[in-house]
């Protein structure tokens, strides 16, 4: 749950720290070589560059984590770009960045965040001499959907006349209530049965940036191993998931939410399309288990009519996944009406989370 949080903030601080990093990256550019006829364009150089993050769970615990799969742009006119993969979240445990992923940053329908930056190379005009500059640079960020203008504290350093880092000087506070995800907060908690997670993150970076043209060059960071910098493998990069990473991601696919129907009706909302493309995704990387689809409802009604209406909605998920390619012999549908309910049905949300679809997945026979 604080992984959330703090991924959440965490996006928020590395878009801060990318916009920094790009902003410095132009005012390098035209600056920082005085011999050169042209100012040069430049490249995130992702093996060399870091960004962490700090959340705050059970108002004590403090988790850092990371998101690795940066890449961006810092053009000779000023215009910086820079996008995060956030289903390269790296917490160290397989759950955790699913987790992270599928219900925080709900990367089924928001994969990337991205910052972009105009920056003025005045700001910069004494890097060359002095090689290292303090400022604040403004930053705008687009995470989940959402768009928001920022700025950061950050040092900028010429390490070269070819390459520039951009770090923060401290770390950078992001409230995750600023990009509509304090409900997702809810999911983590409950999935992680933790509560208390602060709803701020701190974010560290350190950016290096390459001349377009030039050899990058060996450089030295912040105290971290090859192993814990740089591009990192995604789900979409491995051909078959672990039996544990598949139950991993069934798990919390179903915790989701994100499969919509109209009410008291079986007909799938177009809105659940993404969240339905990742399970086909996940379940094709499960040759060997057989998923079954259930659907639950709330206790309002009658319990026949609820369950009728449970088992035609999870048949209309398992109909929508067959048809899009799955195998028939991987799917089953299955409908509990209102048994085994999640919450109390006392009030709206908790009826909201009695209604809902779920995934589990056993061997598929032989």
């Amino acid at each position: 749950m604080f992984e959330v949080v703090a991924f959440r903030q965490k996006l928020r601080a590395k878009a801060v720290a990318f916009g920094v990093i790009l902003a410095a990256l132009l005012g390098l550019l035209v600056f920082g070589s005085q011999t050169a006829s042209a100012a040069p364009n430049w490249t995130l150089d992702p093996s060399a560059s870091v960004l962490t993050y700090q959340s705050v769970k059970k108002n004590t615990i403090v988790e850092t984590n990371k998101i690795r799969n940066i890449t961006g742009t810092l053009s000779s006119t000023g215009d910086a770009k820079i996008s995060f993969d956030l289903n390269s979240v790296d917490t160290g445990v397989d759950l955790r960045n699913v987790r992270m992923r599928f219900l925080f940053f709900e990367t089924f329908t928001y994969p990337t965040a991205e910052v972009t930056a105009k920056v003025d190379p005045a700001a910069f005009a004494d890097l060359p001499t002095k090689r290292r500059v303090k400022t604040t640079l403004p930053f705008h960020l687009n995470l989940h959907g959402v768009s928001k203008d920022l700025e950061a504290s950050v040092v900028v350093t010429m390490i070269s006349d070819t390459q520039v880092s951009v770090a923060s000087e401290a770390p950078v506070a992001v409230h995750v209530e600023d990009f509509g995800l304090l409900p997702n907060v809810d999911k983590l908690q409950q999935a992680a049965n933790v509560t208390n997670i602060v709803p701020t993150a701190s974010v560290s970076f350190d950016f290096v940036f390459t001349a377009d043209g030039a050899k990058p060059a060996a450089v030295q960071t912040v105290a971290a191993s090859p192993a814990e910098v740089g591009p990192v493998a995604t789900d979409a990069a491995k051909a078959n998931f672990s039996d544990e990473e598949c139950l991993n991601r069934f798990a919390v696919l179903s915790r989701t939410g994100a499969i919509y129907f109209r009410s008291a009706s079986a007909k799938l909302d177009a809105k659940s399309r993404p969240l339905l493309a990742e399970v086909e995704g996940v379940v094709g990387k499960c040759p060997s288990l057989k998923i079954e689809v259930a659907g639950y409802t709330d206790s309002d009604g009658s319990p026949d009519a609820n369950k009728q209406l449970s088992e035609r909605r999870a048949k209309a998920v398992a109909d929508a996944l067959v048809a899009d390619g799955v195998p028939g012999n991987q799917i089953s549908s299955a409908g509990y009406g209102e048994d085994k309910p999640v919450a109390a049905n006392d009030t709206p949300k908790n009826k909201a989370l009695n209604r809902r679809i779920e995934f589990s997945a056993s061997k598929l026979a032989n």
